[in-house]
């Protein structure tokens, strides 16, 4: 993914870019370079068409751009467990090249002028993978098992039976749409349907394929092995490249599109990178200062609560929170001192408390004598 050049790039846009913004770029790019408008260059230009074509269909995805935004390349990269699912035969989000050429030209192509044997990029299927605190923090593998269309393997996806392939509709003619003019006192009206004969789709298939019954693909389960990156919150999105629906005219296959659901802990509340937790301490253990074994999701770390530590007190243990997607940092965890004040004593236990007490320079409370000073100066004004 070395060698790829940054989608926002490839269309000159900012990554504030509206979708407009990245919509009419990537219109101006894809006129400018499209095969049949460079037919002196037509590999290169062919091969900056697929480029440009591949950048909107990330970035003019809400959640693909989410993806590529927090992840880079790597959020597409089949070894890495993402996936991008665009190519050539999507034409950037139009269905085929003559939407593309209605649109840059308004010459009346509009749908009714579509080929109904161009590609068409399959499907996409999502998924809800359920992950521990500790998997989301870390990372981790998981097989899953998805249920999608495969090309059927007999007849290659053609929905012909082996040995023949689908004709021309004679009807359409392959257009997959009828025309009717109609005379009227106002003039001739045009009117376009669908076909018939073909049912849209510009081909007959005589003898269809047994094993799919013509439709040229079949659905099969199956499991994938997927790499869930460290960091992943809940919330969030995998994509699984080509894992999706498969294409159609060979068009490419759709994306498996795993939704993340972060089961919560009992210690710890994730807050972005930082890891959130209570501490009880004794009020013994706040006045005298203690070494308290505190919980990380490395492991049990030692900290020295100091000498007459307040219940509120937040420390932090620096680098323990959560490693930040597509980076080795990780963030801090925070640690909240809650002091728990004992119920149920005994009279002796009373005795002891009331002679220390008593035995305490007031002085020794800042806040109680910060709290009064401020009282009595109250009544006095």
């Amino acid at each position: 993914m070395a060698d790829k050049r940054d989608y926002y790039e490839v269309l000159g846009v900012d990554k504030s870019a509206s979708p407009d913004e990245i919509k009419k770029a990537y219109r101006k790019l894809a006129k400018k370079y499209h095969p049949d408008l460079n037919p002196d260059d037509k590999e290169g230009a062919e091969a900056k068409f697929k480029e440009v074509t591949e950048a909107y269909e990330v970035l003019s995805d809400p959640g693909k751009k989410q993806q590529y935004d927090q992840f880079g390349h790597a959020a597409f990269d089949q070894t890495a467990g993402g996936g991008y699912g665009g190519g050539y035969g999507g034409f950037g989000g139009f269905d085929d090249v003559s939407d593309i050429f209605s649109s840059f030209f308004g010459g009346g192509f509009g749908r009714g002028s579509q080929n109904p044997n161009a590609p068409r990029r399959g499907r996409d299927i999502t998924q809800n993978i359920d992950l521990s605190f500790e998997e989301a923090c870390f990372g981790t593998e998981r097989e899953i098992t998805v249920n999608h269309l495969e090309k059927c393997d007999q007849c290659g996806g053609s929905g012909a039976a082996h040995g023949t392939s689908p004709t021309t509709c004679p009807t359409c003619h392959g257009t997959g749409q009828v025309k009717t003019v109609q005379r009227t006192p106002l003039g001739n009206f045009q009117s376009v349907r669908t076909c018939d004969t073909c049912g849209g789709k510009g081909t007959i298939i005589k003898e269809p394929c047994s094993a799919c019954g013509g439709r040229g693909s079949v659905r099969r389960g199956k499991k994938v092995r997927v790499k869930i990156p460290a960091g992943i919150d809940n919330g969030q999105q995998v994509y699984v490249r080509g894992e999706g629906d498969a294409g159609t005219n060979g068009g490419a296959n759709g994306d498996m599109i795993l939704s993340i659901r972060v089961r919560s802990h009992k210690l710890f509340v994730r807050q972005g990178y930082d890891i959130l937790c209570d501490y009880p301490i004794s009020f013994v253990q706040a006045t005298l200062g203690s070494e308290i074994q505190v919980p990380t999701i490395d492991g049990m770390v030692s900290y020295n609560v100091p000498e007459g530590t307040q219940t509120g007190t937040v420390f932090r243990l620096k680098g323990k929170g959560v490693q930040k997607l597509n980076s080795s940092q990780r963030g801090d965890q925070y640690v909240t001192i809650k002091i728990e004040i004992p119920k149920g004593l005994s009279e002796h236990q009373k005795s002891i408390l009331r002679q220390f007490d008593e035995n305490v320079d007031p002085s020794k409370y800042k806040q109680r004598k910060s709290f009064f000073e401020k009282l009595k100066d109250y009544f006095n004004n």
